[in-house]
């Protein structure tokens, strides 16, 4: 079907031929993109798997070192050991570029920290305390890890997701229109040839019988 504002002419159809072209580099260029964020979003999946397998055995054993920490120094040497951490964890947040998507990256500043940096002292503690608080640190950096993955995965399905409707909205209504249109100009062009020439023979005719 003919666009209503494309012309029967020789300019109209030059300009429906360059919206195909244009329609169709835009249709391979993302078919690319949408392939590469695939191909990305699978390899975050699979880290994923294995991010969930490392947090369950990292949270598993700082479950045990803190219930062996516990025994040996009770609840509330426990709970004065943390509340006397000075310092906090901070997570920064920046990104990278995957084919102009900007996907973040977590990184966690201040979770490790050496034997004098934890505040409670190294008089009058255990290391069962020692090994618990390493524990968790190590529970948390992979806490922030498995975050940044889930992130990443959640920006890259939406994106995919967007993706994929203007790639079939491309191959199956636009492009296809683009042709239908090509073909009825280049038919309406045919048929108005036909009858300028049958015109002009007839004019040449009723001439000639004069």
């Amino acid at each position: 079907m003919m666009q209503g504002d494309i012309q029967a002419t020789r300019a109209g159809l030059q300009a429906v031929r360059r919206k195909i072209q244009i329609a169709e580099n835009g249709h391979r260029l993302l078919k690319l993109k949408r392939d590469v964020l695939i191909l990305e979003l699978i390899a975050i999946a699979n880290s994923t798997r294995r991010s969930e397998q490392e947090l369950g055995d990292l949270s598993q054993n700082a479950g045990k070192t803190l219930s062996i920490a516990k025994m040996m120094e009770g609840s509330l040497g426990i709970v004065i050991v943390s509340i006397s951490v000075e310092r906090s964890p901070e997570i920064r947040v920046t990104s990278r570029n995957v084919m102009g998507m900007q996907l973040p990256v977590f990184t966690a500043d201040g979770v490790r920290k050496e034997l004098a940096d934890r505040g409670y002292g190294l008089i009058g503690t255990s290391s069962v305390i020692d090994e618990a608080a390493e524990a968790f640190e190590g529970l948390t950096e992979a806490i922030v890890r498995h975050a940044e993955l889930l992130a990443a995965a959640r920006i890259l399905s939406a994106e995919i997701l967007r993706l994929k409707r203007r790639v079939n909205a491309l191959e199956f209504r636009v492009i296809p229109d683009l042709y239908a249109t090509r073909e009825a100009i280049t038919l309406r062009r045919d048929e108005m040839e036909r009858e300028e020439h049958s015109r002009i023979f007839w004019v040449k005719k009723r001439k000639g019988s004069l």
